[in-house]
């Protein structure tokens, strides 16, 4: 395992392997002992789009693996592949530290990274994908439901980047995953081919909310509103009008279901205060677990 750009790239086992590290790591760090594993390693994280998870997460996984992390905000780059090719950026960052992350918005920067870099690269986020966020959810869902095997997602809201992301890690590890979107919204075509070649009928649509809840362990919402599509928010929060997940959309849902958003979540649009505040959200749970599995990403990738 070279680099961690997308979940379709990677084997199911080499997932599993990541969320038994990551397990492992997890339970290590609770009783305050550390695995120095990074000791003298940095790593770069290249941010296009700013992030409140994203950077302390990996930062702080640095910190406790004995490395450490610089934050190169996006004044810094001056647009990666816009002052300098993206090509020169990786080569010259092989030469300074041992791994780059990347948050960005084209999926072709972070694919261009990994083709020059001679160090591990990692999407933190593009707009095409999302894996450490998707992973960091699979391992909360392990923890909750004590399974993979069968568990039943229902994601409502925008075919995104962490919808497209899940999809894949349902493939590959078991799960099925209904997408509800508004006509319009849905994630593409390709991609659902793409989960249904790994495992048939894992990944499927509907503009039917409740539909998509009726038999779901775990009901999943996101931001209607994602970074740099601010021009289209009210035609948006317009269009996603009965996406909401709120208590009246839970009564179609089986009782217990977990409640996931994995942030900012905006209150009162895609999710009510009340439905994330409730006793079945794992949401910061969730949030908590970037922590975690990006500390057992780091360890595989750069021990």
């Amino acid at each position: 395992m070279k680099h961690f750009l997308s979940i379709n790239d990677c084997p199911a086992e080499q997932l599993k392997e990541l969320l038994r590290i990551s397990a492992k790591l997890k339970s290590l760090y609770s009783i305050g002992d550390r695995d120095l594993c990074l000791s003298g390693k940095v790593l770069a994280m290249l941010f296009e789009k700013p992030s409140l998870r994203t950077r302390m997460s990996f930062h702080v996984a640095m910190t406790d693996l004995g490395g450490e992390a610089i934050y190169v905000k996006p004044e810094d780059i001056g647009g990666l592949g816009k002052r300098e090719p993206v090509k020169d950026m990786a080569r010259v960052l092989s030469r300074y530290v041992d791994g780059i992350m990347a948050r960005t918005f084209e999926h072709s920067t972070v694919t261009e990274l990994a083709v020059f870099a001679t160090v591990p690269v990692i999407n933190a986020l593009t707009d095409w994908s999302h894996p450490c966020q998707a992973m960091a959810d699979v391992l909360t869902i392990e923890e909750h439901c004590g399974r993979l095997q069968g568990v039943k997602i229902a994601f409502i809201g925008d075919g995104n980047n962490v919808a497209r992301s899940l999809a894949f890690a349902c493939a590959k590890l078991g799960m099925k995953m209904v997408i509800a979107t508004p006509a319009g919204y849905e994630l593409d075509a390709e991609s659902i081919q793409a989960a249904n070649q790994i495992s048939a009928d894992s990944v499927s649509q509907t503009n039917n909310p409740n539909q998509a809840v009726a038999v779901a362990d775990i009901i999943y919402t996101d931001t209607w509103v994602s970074m740099g599509q601010e021009d289209e928010k009210q035609k948006r929060i317009k269009d996603f009008a009965g996406f909401q997940v709120n208590s009246e959309l839970l009564k179609s849902a089986p009782a217990g279901a977990k409640i996931m958003h994995c942030l900012p979540a905006y209150r009162g649009y895609e999710i009510t205060d009340e439905v994330a505040e409730s006793h079945d959200s794992i949401i910061f749970d969730q949030a908590e677990n970037r922590l975690h599995f990006q500390r057992a990403l780091l360890k595989k990738l750069m021990s």
